[in-house]
C-alpha cells in the first residue's frame, strides 16, 4: 500500500529497515552537532522514487573546514566512527568523510558541500518522517540533478523512478543545473541522457493519457 505525503507518493519501504538504526543515529548526530545536511543516494531515491535495495547511507552536509575534526569526534557519541585512519586527510583531498555505523557495520559516506548547487540543495531541503525518523531530503528536482551527474546505470534508473512517482517537477531547474555540470565536466552525455529520459517520460505520459481517454469513451 502507498501513502501520500506533501505531494509525494510514498511506497512501503521494508527494504530500508536494515538501515533504520544507522539512519536514526546519523540524523540525531547531524541535529545534535548541529550541522545542516540532507540524505541522498539510494535511500533518498527509494523514498522519493522507486524503492530499491541499497547497502549504505549517503549524505551531504555544510560545515566549516575548521570544524571537521570536532564534528568527526562528536560522532562517537552516536556510534559513528571513521573507516580509515587518515579520514581527515582523505576528506581534505576528496571532501568526503568515510564513516561506519559501528553497531550495524553500515557504511556512511558524508560529502562536505561547497558548491553553489549543494548550498541551494540544502536550503531547499524538506523533512519526511520515515519509520519515526525525521529524514532531511533534497527536493526531487535536486536529487535528479545529483543522479544525472553521477550518471551510473542505477542513477539513471533512479531518475526514471522519481519522474514516475512525482509527475510535476520544475524541469527548467533540472535542465539548467545539469547543463551547467555537463559543460563544466566536459561530458555532454550527462545532459544528453537526461534529455532522453525526460523525452521518454513525456511520451509515456501522453500514451497513458490517450489510453485513459479511450477507456472513458
Amino acid at each position: 500500500m502507498e501513502s501520500i505525503k506533501d505531494g509525494i507518493r510514498m511506497p512501503e519501504l521494508e527494504h530500508l529497515f536494515p538501515l533504520q538504526s544507522a539512519l536514526r543515529d546519523l540524523v540525531e548526530w547531524l541535529n545534535a552537532f548541529p550541522v545542516r545536511g540532507v540524505i541522498i543516494g539510494g535511500v533518498a531515491a527509494s523514498i522519493l522514487g522507486r524503492p530499491r535495495a541499497t547497502q549504505d547511507v549517503d549524505a551531504v552536509v555544510l560545515i566549516d573546514d575548521a570544524r571537521w575534526s570536532d564534528f568527526l569526534a562528536s560522532g562517537e557519541q552516536f556510534g559513528i566512527s571513521s573507516r580509515r585512519p587518515d579520514v581527515l586527510e582523505f576528506a581534505r583531498r576528496s571532501r568526503v568523510l568515510l564513516l561506519r555505523h559501528e553497531s550495524t557495520g553500515i557504511q556512511l559516506d558524508i560529502s562536505i558541500g561547497a558548491l553553489p548547487f549543494e548550498i541551494e540543495m540544502i536550503d531547499n531541503a524538506h523533512t519526511l518522517n520515515i519509520g519515526g525518523i525525521p529524514i532531511p531530503l533534497p527536493s526531487a528536482e535536486d536529487l535528479i540533478i545529483l543522479k544525472s551527474v553521477a550518471h551510473r546505470p542505477k542513477d539513471l534508473a533512479d531518475i526514471e523512478g522519481i519522474l514516475e512517482a512525482i509527475p510535476k517537477l520544475n524541469l527548467n531547474r533540472i535542465r539548467r543545473w545539469v547543463r551547467d555540470f555537463s559543460n563544466a565536466l566536459e561530458l555532454p552525455e550527462i545532459y544528453d541522457d537526461l534529455q532522453k529520459i525526460l523525452s521518454a517520460g513525456k511520451t509515456q505520459k501522453h500514451r497513458a493519457a490517450t489510453d485513459k481517454r479511450k477507456r472513458r469513451n
